[in-house]
């Protein structure tokens, strides 16, 4: 069985558009969110982080188009090109692309768009970043709630390992919309203010949107300075309730088995949980048993929803990148947000900005209808 790793990768965000700038950022204490009140968008205030219009036509500009491309597609385009041309792998019939997202080009049903509504449809969506950069092979959506970003990495490693692919391309991103911000607000889940992970004062989430991209790969000898291995990785499904996680933490638990076991390693390896960290009571508390049932209560572990927000579909794979930048600098990043924990179960909440030798970084999420997934990574450079 091969190595896989995840190598090249691109960010683009309210943080930036590059890897590099977004961490950068990050380290600074510097945030996506802010507060935004504007009806064009939604009925009511609300905090989230948003990609700046104009800086994305920009960018997208200088890849000359041949013709017109719905906004999320931009972000993937812009994000994806990155990664593929930093490979300089050719993309024959042994590359595979997977595209990842929770709401595809919703907005396009919106009134005044200008996209025929068969644009909303994800298989449409996979179509057109296939057609941009002429795949061989037909994109593969992948749209599993919020663990699509980081679920699209452990089916893009086990493409790899069945020999189907020897590379894999992903793509991933979600827009902020109408219809977002209509079904959080209507759980009274969404917060005016920049969210709270695992805190006592806690007021609920914040919608963000990035895409994100990476290369999965065999290749052992072309990598990225910031690679990592992929050791093992698990997803199962709590079956518990259509938008609540088990109380018991129980399907990220098994999730979290199964990639220890693939791995072949112990609770005690692990130098770095990426956890979900929503900000709502229900996840944070779940995650919390989960992590202490799998011995993990002392590992430190952080959030980064209080820098981007919470991105759905393209939120565990932007989360991978950053913990792969982790790795790379030897540095762990702020909880931002966090100042009193607020769970029934101890956990090592990132406080500040600090190096410390890591080598194996565990990534986590979680999303409605009980999915979760469980990945872990290890230093390669």
């Amino acid at each position: 069985m091969h190595k896989v790793h995840v190598s090249y990768n691109n960010i683009v965000s309210a943080l930036g558009f590059s890897t590099d700038e977004v961490v950068k950022n990050i380290a600074s204490g510097k945030t996506g969110l802010q507060v935004i009140d504007d009806k064009n968008i939604f009925q009511e205030a609300f905090c989230g982080a948003l990609i700046d219009n104009q800086a994305l036509d920009s960018a997208f500009n200088t890849l000359a188009p041949q013709k017109d491309y719905t906004r999320l597609e931009k972000m993937m385009i812009t994000s994806l090109n990155e990664v593929v041309k930093s490979s300089g792998i050719d993309l024959n019939e042994r590359v595979g692309l997977i595209i990842s997202s929770t709401k595809g080009n919703i907005d396009v049903l919106e009134p005044n768009n200008p996209f025929d509504d068969s644009r909303a449809y994800l298989a449409e969506l996979g179509q057109q970043i296939k057609s941009y950069f002429n795949f061989k092979n037909e994109a593969i959506v992948v749209s599993n709630a919020c663990v699509s970003g980081v679920l699209a990495v452990s089916i893009a490693k086990r493409y790899i390992d069945y020999g189907v692919y020897d590379h894999v391309f992903i793509a991933s991103g979600d827009v902020v919309s109408a219809f977002t911000l209509s079904g959080f607000h209507s759980f009274q889940a969404l917060s005016k203010a920049p969210c709270k992970p695992y805190d006592a004062n806690r007021i609920g989430i914040n919608i963000g949107e990035v895409a994100a991209s990476a290369l999965i790969t065999n290749d052992t000898n072309s990598l990225s300075n910031d690679a990592v291995e992929v050791l093992g990785e698990g997803s199962s499904n709590d079956a518990n309730h259509i938008s609540g996680p088990s109380r018991t933490g129980e399907g990220l638990y098994r999730s979290m088995q199964l990639a220890f076991k693939e791995a072949q390693i112990t609770s005690k390896d692990v130098d770095y949980i990426s956890a979900h960290g929503t900000a709502t009571l229900f996840n944070d508390e779940m995650e919390a048993i989960a992590f202490n049932r799998m011995d993990l209560a002392e590992v430190p572990l952080n959030s980064l929803k209080g820098y981007f927000g919470h991105t759905l579909g393209a939120s565990g794979l932007v989360e991978t990148i950053v913990g792969m930048q982790s790795l790379k600098n030897q540095t762990l990043y702020k909880s931002a947000g966090f100042e009193t924990l607020g769970v029934t179960q101890p956990l090592n909440i990132i406080e500040k900005t600090e190096q410390k030798p890591l080598q194996i970084f565990l990534k986590t999420a979680s999303g409605f209808g009980g999915c979760n997934t469980a990945v872990l990574f290890k230093k390669v450079n």
